[in-house]
């Protein structure tokens, strides 16, 4: 069969230029969807189930890193397709780093020079023969995103919301680590029947945080305030020895975990200390949980 791949780009010029250098330099390749933001990359992805994907990581809406972390932790269990290949396509050369040059994950700089198109669709080709003479039958978790696949993508996402990564080597491995000076103190605002306080939190008390539309939800064993204050920011201020992000909008004191489960589909749930509501842990993050 044809390989098949999507293209996410906004700008419709240069995804019609890319389309064009692809049909030159991989002539068997099919485009079967072009979109122009990561929302639509990760619906049409999931419904046609290409075997690459060339996203363009900065995009309105939802990024290219965000939408292949969201397709990470989305791609079915029982698809009979594997988790497709993935080529980031950038204009800015920082984020040509040390994750991109393994066989995984590729990376185009704009403007694409067709020599190294070449040599990245060349490199994709063996992977894909690769996959067809490795991956048969039912599916498999051969099927799913692989570990180093998953590593790459929260380094990446790390790097661009400005928090070290730390390689995803065992369980004590954290997607970011610690910053010069962490957060000690959380303050909110909380309003009630006499009028507006601001709550000072001691972050040493916070079990978890979880982005929850334009706010984060910060919660203590006693209590939860609301701060305005995005994900992305929070992060760099936090211990990462302390705080182990586990989903794209949660955020775990990991010394509040009691355990990890994980359920008769194979999707792993944290119970904290102190709360009775479970914490549900995305792909990206499930390396965390490895038994020591």
């Amino acid at each position: 069969m044809r390989p098949t791949a999507l293209i996410a780009e906004d700008e419709p010029l240069l995804a019609a230029a890319l389309s064009t250098e692809l049909a030159t330099v991989w002539p068997a390749l099919d485009i079967v969807s072009t979109v122009g933001d990561g929302l639509s990359a990760v619906t049409q992805a999931l419904a046609l189930q290409p075997d690459v994907l060339f996203f363009d990581i900065r995009m309105p809406g939802q990024s290219g890193l965000e939408a292949a972390a969201e397709l990470a932790d989305a791609w079915p269990t029982d698809s009979p397709k594997p988790f497709p290949a993935l080529v980031f396509v950038t204009a800015y050369d920082q984020y040509a780093v040390a994750a991109f040059d393994a066989q995984a994950v590729d990376y185009l700089v704009k403007p694409v020079q067709r020599e190294r198109l070449r040599r990245c669709t060349d490199k994709l080709a063996a992977a894909l023969t690769h996959r067809q003479t490795t991956i048969q039958g039912p599916p498999t978790q051969d099927s799913l995103p692989s570990l180093q696949q998953l590593s790459q993508i929260v380094a990446l996402l790390a790097q661009v919301n400005g928090a070290p990564h730390v390689a995803a080597s065992g369980p004590q491995a954290t997607p970011h680590t610690t910053p010069t000076q962490a957060l000690s103190v959380i303050q909110a605002s909380v309003t009630d029947a006499h009028g507006s306080t601001l709550v000072m939190v001691p972050v040493t008390e916070v079990l978890y945080f979880e982005a929850a539309d334009k706010y984060i939800r910060v919660v203590t064993a006693e209590r939860e305030v609301l701060i305005r204050t995005p994900l992305k920011e929070l992060l760099p201020q936090l211990d990462g020895q302390r705080f182990w992000q586990v989903h794209r909008g949660t955020v775990v004191r990991a010394d509040a975990i009691q355990r990890a489960v994980r359920d008769e589909a194979g999707k792993l749930w944290l119970h904290l200390r102190g709360r009775t509501e479970r914490l549900a842990v995305s792909r990206l993050y499930a390396h965390l949980f490895r038994a020591m």
